[in-house]
């Protein structure tokens, strides 16, 4: 029998990849990357579902108060500061399990933090602002992950807004304005809702230079973390126009 694949390697000819191999290429790729991301939406739902946990659960046993103003207040409010910049800042370092520590922390930390939230609103209006925050969360995130549209330049100009709201929120500790705590509120669900759509888009477009490699652990770890901030400040902000107030 011929052996036909030889002698056109023999001739000088290479073999023509077959179209089969390049859609079975396409669809392990498709579902590495569909395993990817849902684990960090897994890591992510977890977090938020841990926060609210502490939250009510410290809420309920009246120790609140505690983190409400003194020195508990700035510790629960800067620990996971703290965490968040060594996390971002020292991933390399960091095992997978260090990091999966730290992140299960923070959430527990940012509960304790939010807690507080329950003496300023009625538990009614935080879970109505939670279920609108998921909705709107999970269409967002949606739109990011399918969306042909490179949102890298969009997600630039949403990182500078980021920070002249923060600059805002700053200067309004010393004025105590209520028209500029309501811009501020407006802007800053804009621009999570934003971040929502881009850090999902980034996040996907980052698996195929993650993919098989060492640290594409620790950046499940990681892009939880960026989503959980997105869907937190988004909520908290929002909770500002739709909290009914105590």
């Amino acid at each position: 029998m011929a052996d036909w694949n030889d002698t056109d390697q023999r001739q000088g000819y290479t073999a023509v990849p077959r179209a089969g191999d390049a859609v079975a290429r396409r669809e392990t790729f498709d579902a590495g990357l569909r395993a990817h991301m849902l684990k960090i939406y897994n890591y992510m739902a977890s977090g938020v579902m841990l926060t609210g946990i502490v939250a009510l659960l410290t809420a309920n046993s009246g120790l609140a108060a505690q983190f409400a103003s003194g020195p508990m207040m700035w510790l629960v409010a800067l620990s996971p500061l703290a965490i968040v910049f060594a996390m971002s800042f020292g991933a390399n370092r960091f095992s997978q399990g260090t990091l999966q520590a730290m992140f299960w922390g923070f959430a527990l930390l940012m509960g304790l933090s939010m807690s507080t939230i329950f003496l300023r609103f009625t538990g009614e209006s935080i879970a109505a602002t939670f279920f609108a925050t998921a909705g709107a969360f999970a269409g967002l995130s949606l739109f990011g992950y399918t969306t042909k549209k490179n949102l890298q330049g969009f997600g630039t100009f949403l990182v500078m807004g980021l920070i002249g709201l923060l600059i805002a929120m700053v200067i309004n500790i010393f004025l105590q304005s209520s028209a500029l705590m309501i811009a501020i509120s407006f802007i800053g669900v804009l621009i999570f809702a934003g971040l929502t759509a881009y850090d999902t888009q980034r996040l996907k477009a980052e698996y195929q230079y993650l993919r098989g490699t060492e640290f594409a652990g620790k950046a499940v770890i990681l892009g939880a973390l960026t989503l959980y901030l997105d869907f937190i400040n988004m909520f908290q902000f929002l909770l500002q126009f739709m909290g009914n107030r105590e």
